[in-house]
This record gives C-alpha cells, structure tokens and sequence, in this order.
C-alpha cells in the first residue's frame, strides 16, 4: 500500500492526456493512508429536480468543492463533481478547516437555495479496513487544468456511510457564510447540436471491477470518441455570451451577505453587459479576452469523468447512443456493470472561476434536465 504522506500528493502524480487513460490501472495512485474524504450531497435531490430546481441543485454540488478548496487554501486537492454533490480528498491536517466548511456551506444551501445538504468527514483508514481503496489518477485536460479520476470502490463506500449518517458533519447555524469566491452560473442551457445530451452512470456489477469492467469503459469512450471532439457537448467556440438575468441572483447570493446584494447583482451585470460588448466587438479589457476564455472553458470542462465507475454527459447522436446502450445492457445482463442514463435536450454549465484572468478557471457539465441525478436514480431502480 502507498504511504505517500505529502499534502501535494495530487500535484505529484504524473498525468495523462488521453480520457482512455482511465481505463488504465496503471495511472492511479494511492491516497495517502492519513488522507481523509469529505463528501456532500443534496437529500431529496430527485424530488427537486421533479420541481425543476436542477440548477439549483448543480449550484449546491459545485458550492462544496468551491468551499472547500477556498477554505483549503489549496487548488491541487483531488475532488470530483456528482451533480448533486461532490467529493474532495485532503490530509487530515486540513481536517479542522474542511469541517467548518462543511458546516458552513451546509447552512448555506439551506438559508439560500431551500436545499438539505448532508456531508461526512471519512478516514481513509477506516475505508482500507473495509478492505476497499482510494486511487487516483490526473487527467490533464488543458494545460493548467487537471481532474481527479477516482477507483478502488472506497469513494462509493464513504458516499454510502454519509448516507447511512455515520461520519456526519454537523451544519452550521442558520446565517454562517462559507467562502464561495469563484462559484458562478452565468451561462444558458446549451442546446444539443449532435441529437442528445446523455448523461451516463456505468458501475461495476456483481462481477466487481475486474478487466471486462474496464474493457467495456474503453468501449464506451471509443464509441463516444467517434462523435465529433468526442460527443463534447459545449461548442468548439465556448458557448455563445448573451445578456442573461440567468443565474445573476444565485451568484449573488454566495458573493454576498442579504444586505450587500443589490450592490453585487449590479455589478455582476455589469461585468455580462461588458462581456457582451467585448465579445461582439472582438475586443479586450484589462488583459481579459472573452474568446480566449470561452476557448479555455471548453477545454477545462468536466463531461466526463471515472468516479468509482464512468461518468460522462455527452452530445451524441441517436446511432451511437444505440450502440453505447447494447454494450451497457450486455453488459448489465452479464454481471460486468450496472448502469444508468438519462435523455435531456441542453447541459448546464456551472464555474468555478476564482479570477477570469487566471487560465485555471473549471467548469463542471451536467445535463439540464436530471443529468448525473437522474441517471443515478435509474441505476437504482433497475436493482428494485
């Protein structure tokens, strides 16, 4: 087992370019053994979803990574994006500050977005004595950005403790602000342009994680990777800016307190008016250029990820979707997977954006209508 102890244990992982990399076992690492995995997720969320507040559910998922990698102080934490909730990996010497922010961001989704979110703290430890492991592998998908590829089951096993409500992280007191500088959701739904956009959950089945798991990932991503620029459901050119009112209020209110808002929903439109105009114009201001950073935003998206299992929202026509859905139903029918997907007409894009001058800006896909929530939900009702 690694024992590697450095806080800049992700930031030490050699990288790879490729997203049939995660297929690879070769590409994952360890967690160090004094590592801890803080998670979160939205209680009810499929219920929300029903009442179309999936944005806001999206928002409440990216809040958690935003506050804790703020409260971190640190960008290079292994973490990933659920949809409806996320997970971050960090050493137990950031256990303090990783449980405020908890807390805070828990009262902070249920003062502003009307949503439960639970969290948990979980030693690594304790996963490894469930005789389950954490590995990660960096996928660098531009060259200031990397994303967390997650395998060895212990992921899943600690999201199913919180949910069970052992390792609870107990919210703070209604009014607690976390620190969410960065977090924003500025852009519309952008439409599929392929067919549909698909959100996709493939697990391992009763079979485990053994290599027919792994050979049917690497067919499933080269199914997708013949849809142009590999089903990327964002446009080549980023996605259109438009002066929208979408977002604005959410924005504002993980920027600041109640009675700071209307200053802060201002200036948010002014920065989307300015936008607009530069944009139009082919212009720049201050260093920032709107084309480049859409560019950059395609490029440092997340659509598609491994989470203990592939997770990806793709724009794809219906002939590949049908050849995708006979490899996963086949599969299913073997013991090598479970899995779930979901139809939807858009995706959302919803940032992490610290400065908009800095090139290291992500940017987390979901579909615009359920996405990973939904997928996950048909997932478990196919074990009904």
């Amino acid at each position: 087992m690694a024992t590697e102890s450095t806080d800049d244990f992700f930031k030490t992982l050699p990288v790879f370019e490729q997203f049939e990399g995660v297929a690879d076992n070769s590409n994952y690492k360890s967690l160090p053994d004094d590592w801890i995995l803080a998670t979160a997720d939205i209680v009810g969320s499929t219920e929300a979803i029903k009442q179309g507040r999936y944005k806001a559910v999206n928002v409440a998922g990216a809040s958690v990574i935003s506050a804790l990698l703020n409260a971190l102080g640190k960008h290079n934490h292994p973490f990933v994006f659920g949809g409806d909730g996320a997970l971050v990996a960090l050493p137990a010497s950031q256990k303090t500050e990783a449980r405020e922010a908890l807390a805070t961001v828990q009262a902070w989704v249920q003062d502003e977005l009307q949503l439960n979110l639970r969290a948990a703290l979980v030693p690594m430890a304790d996963v490894r004595a469930q005789g389950l492991d954490v590995r990660v592998a960096r996928f660098k998908v531009s060259p200031d950005v990397s994303y967390a590829m997650f395998a060895g089951g212990g992921a899943s096993w600690a999201e199913a403790q919180m949910k069970a409500g052992k390792y609870a992280v107990e919210p703070a007191s209604s009014g607690s602000r976390p620190d969410l500088t960065g977090l924003s959701c500025r852009w519309n739904p952008i439409q599929a342009r392929n067919g549909e956009i698909v959100s996709i959950i493939a697990v391992p089945g009763t079979s485990g994680a053994d290599v027919r798991f792994q050979q049917l990932v690497a067919d499933v991503i080269a199914v997708a990777a013949e849809q142009n620029r590999g089903a990327h459901p964002i446009p080549e050119e980023g996605p259109p800016i438009e002066f929208t009112l979408q977002g604005i209020d959410t924005e504002a209110k993980a920027a600041a307190s109640a009675g700071k808002r209307i200053y802060q929903k201002l200036a948010i439109l002014l920065q989307i008016g300015l936008t607009v105009i530069l944009d139009r114009l082919g212009m720049t201001a201050g260093g920032f250029d709107p084309k480049v950073y859409k560019r950059e935003l395609v490029q440092n998206s997340d659509f598609r990820k491994f989470d203990d299992g592939l997770k990806m929202t793709i724009d794809i026509d219906a002939t590949r979707l049908s050849r995708i859905e006979i490899l996963l139903e086949k599969a299913a029918n073997d013991g090598t997977c479970r899995y779930g997907l979901h139809r939807q007409s858009t995706a959302l894009i919803t940032c992490f954006v610290p400065t908009p001058l800095a090139h290291d800006h992500i940017h987390f896909i979901d579909g615009a209508a359920g996405g990973y929530a939904m997928a996950a939900s048909n997932l478990k009702a196919k074990l009904v």
